[in-house]
């Protein structure tokens, strides 16, 4: 005996509560509508400052914060709820989801600054206004937990966003150099690891390694590696076809880094880009023993078969130094330099 949907559905009593079928895009990408680039900063525009995850319960950050703006020219807008506190979380969902809503739609802000990264973004994605954020297009920035903001607000309204320095990082030279560069003068910059030797014979720190030598163009994606794995299945991942994926992540074993490489490779998202760039795994077991993979092993493993030009060791992630890097802009990557151009300004 043939059963259809319906009839399965009757039977399990859900047509009684309203529930025909499931939503045709969830477990889909999306694809971006008409890629939108937000204004550059200026000399005296305001930045919103939103927590959107994790809780911070030291009011001097906000004050370093600001001290750090004011450095930059620019001034600071404190979302009222920014020291909220709901569990572990900056606050309840639909107070951080609106305190989002809220900053692009206000016309005195003029971008918007994570606080903090941690736990919680994913949580407030469907509760976000897609459309109003596509209305007022606002560079926003963060890293971490914010990969899942950032892919969201790429894949459902088409925004180029910024895997960048959140509120509580550090601000050295090194990273204020690239976040000048790009949201301020909206250079089409060439990302380069630093070529320091120091009083060694040749270079020690932040190396490059090349996976698979070559050179490929296509948008930027990507962010914190487990918070991307995190997403799967869900309707805030783009469609990542063509697409050059960056890569990044911290306090991980290499066995997970290898389960979270499988599930990208099971959903099928390895097979659609075409580059790859893993940046820095901090505190990531370098060495677990004898019988461990090495980092450097299960990368090889899982890219190296798919042929695309490929490379590790870029200045992405948890580290004092660090490149803001556009998700969403058309780039040229050379793995065997190990760079990676802009083709294009990020901002206008």
């Amino acid at each position: 005996m043939r059963v259809n949907r319906r009839e399965i559905l009757q039977m399990l009593g859900l047509s009684a509560l309203g529930i025909t079928a499931l939503k045709p895009s969830i477990g889909l990408a999306s694809t971006p509508k008409t890629i939108l680039k937000p204004a550059r900063l200026k000399a005296g525009d305001t930045i919103g400052l939103v927590s959107p995850a994790g809780i911070t319960r030291s009011r001097d950050k906000l004050r370093i914060i600001e001290e750090t703006l004011n450095a930059l020219d620019l001034k600071l807008s404190v979302d009222a709820h920014a020291m909220d506190r709901w569990g572990y979380l900056a606050g309840r969902d639909e107070d951080r989801a609106e305190a989002i809503n809220k900053m692009f739609a206000d016309p005195n802000i003029d971008a918007v600054l994570t606080f903090i990264g941690g736990w919680g973004c994913a949580r407030i994605l469907p509760l976000l206004d897609y459309e109003l954020i596509r209305k007022h297009p606002k560079i926003i920035m963060g890293f971490s937990d914010v990969t899942a903001l950032l892919l969201a607000i790429y894949a459902r309204s088409g925004l180029v966003t910024f895997h960048g320095p959140s509120g509580r990082s550090g601000y050295n030279e090194f990273t204020v150099d690239y976040v000048k560069r790009l949201l301020f003068e909206g250079e089409a910059i060439n990302y380069e690891n630093p070529k320091e030797i120091g009083d060694n014979l040749t270079q020690v720190k932040d190396r490059i390694q090349t996976i698979t030598p070559g050179k490929v163009k296509g948008p930027l994606v990507g962010g914190n590696l487990t918070v991307l794995t995190a997403l799967m299945g869900s309707q805030f991942l783009p469609d990542w076809r063509g697409h050059i994926l960056f890569i990044e992540d911290v306090g991980e074993g290499v066995y997970r880094i290898d389960r979270m490489m499988t599930q990208l490779k099971l959903a099928g998202v390895l097979d659609q880009i075409s580059g790859f760039i893993f940046g820095k795994c901090t505190d990531c077991d370098a060495d677990s023993g004898y019988s461990s993979f090495t980092l450097e092993e299960v990368l090889e493993d899982h890219i190296k078969p798919l042929g695309i030009p490929a490379y590790q060791g870029a200045m992405i992630g948890h580290i004092s130094n660090k490149f803001t890097v556009p998700v969403g802009i058309e780039a040229e990557m050379d793995a065997d330099q190990g760079t990676f151009q802009l083709l294009e300004a990020a901002v206008l």
